[in-house]
């Protein structure tokens, strides 16, 4: 599963309980879970892949599952909804942009085959995003569907650990939610991320929870990073027209065979992705006609160079685990506005 399971089970004291952060209701209510009266079998934090269909297969065994998902919003404010990355930001959204990638190719084929199709054949942006995010929504709303289908009660909170059998949280209006089970299943996943050493990278990039929700075309790209989601994004952003380079520090795909790395580089490079091997950024600034000047270091040389572009890309290995604390604390009073 895509998503990271953890059976919170005989913890003991390691979950400590803040009385004085929590209004007296909550305390009543945390000590009659914690005297056997709860109100679930299984509690799943996290809508995710992993979340969801645990949540599902438990309810089809009979159990009273409830499945708690929040999605922080992106330093560029993007958020969406239950489905987890793959739905919302990962494996769906990429696979139908590389399709349209894809098409463009097979219509600068069309003419040798006999199509009379006029070059060059621009590409929209917008309609792709439109057409893709709709998409998305549409599996967002199955999503739920399923769930109330199989009668697993989906609360859009983000939860906090009261103690190993209680989780507390804020929905929509500032009514606070106290949610109790026998078991509780941590299935929150991961999240992009920034390199906040570099001046700039939180400001004024972007990352793959971003990329797929853009109204406007990012225009020339650079891309930070030689993961499999830096290559991916990468090509198919070639493959529809677009100017893009991949800024590789050390090696592409680290981790996979290096033969077969090599070949993936020398196929993207002949149809049009630029490289730049050996290379660090070091600074992003934002010039005054509103474009983005990146310096960088030649790690082979020592020598400094800038260039200019609409979007830098960041991606970076290893994605940040998007946990959730271990006590109420302050609970915080945001909601995703689906």
């Amino acid at each position: 599963m895509a998503a990271m399971a953890v059976a919170l089970r005989g913890l003991g004291g390691r979950f400590r309980w803040r009385t004085q952060a929590v209004a007296g209701g909550v305390r009543v209510a945390a000590r009659g879970a914690a005297a056997g009266q709860r109100d679930y079998d299984l509690l799943v934090i996290g809508g995710g892949s992993g979340g969801l269909a645990c949540a599902k297969e438990a309810a089809q065994l009979g159990r009273k599952v409830a499945v708690v998902d929040y999605v922080e919003p992106s330093p560029r404010g993007t958020r969406w909804g239950l489905g987890g990355t793959c739905v919302n930001v990962g494996c769906i959204p990429k696979k139908l942009m590389h399709q349209a990638a894809l098409l463009g190719g097979l219509i600068r084929d069309a003419p040798h085959y006999g199509w009379e199709v006029a070059q060059p054949v621009p590409h929209d942006w917008r309609k792709m995003a439109e057409a893709v995010q709709n998409h998305v929504k549409s599996l967002n709303w199955g999503h739920r569907v399923q769930l109330q289908d199989r009668k697993v009660k989906y609360f859009n909170i983000k939860a906090s650990f009261v103690d190993e059998h209680t989780v507390c949280g804020v929905a929509k209006g500032g009514k606070e939610i106290l949610l109790s089970a026998d078991h509780i299943i941590i299935a929150t996943g991961g999240r992009p991320r920034y390199p906040t050493h570099i001046e700039g990278a939180l400001e004024y990039g972007i990352t793959s929870d971003d990329i797929f929700w853009l109204k406007e075309s990012p225009g020339k790209t650079l891309v930070v990073g030689a993961s499999y989601v830096a290559l991916e994004c990468a090509g198919f952003l070639t493959g529809i027209g677009l100017d893009a380079t991949v800024m590789i520090r050390s090696i592409p795909l680290r981790g996979f065979d290096q033969q077969m790395s090599s070949m993936v580089i020398e196929h993207m490079a002949s149809h049009g992705t630029q490289f730049l091997r050996g290379c660090a950024p070091s600074r992003v600034r934002r010039l005054p006609d509103g474009h983005l000047q990146v310096t960088w270091e030649d790690r082979t040389t020592g020598k400094e160079d800038t260039g200019t572009f609409d979007t830098v890309l960041w991606a970076i290995a290893p994605r940040i685990s998007a946990c959730l604390p271990t006590t109420v604390g302050h609970a915080r009073k945001q909601r995703r506005d689906q």
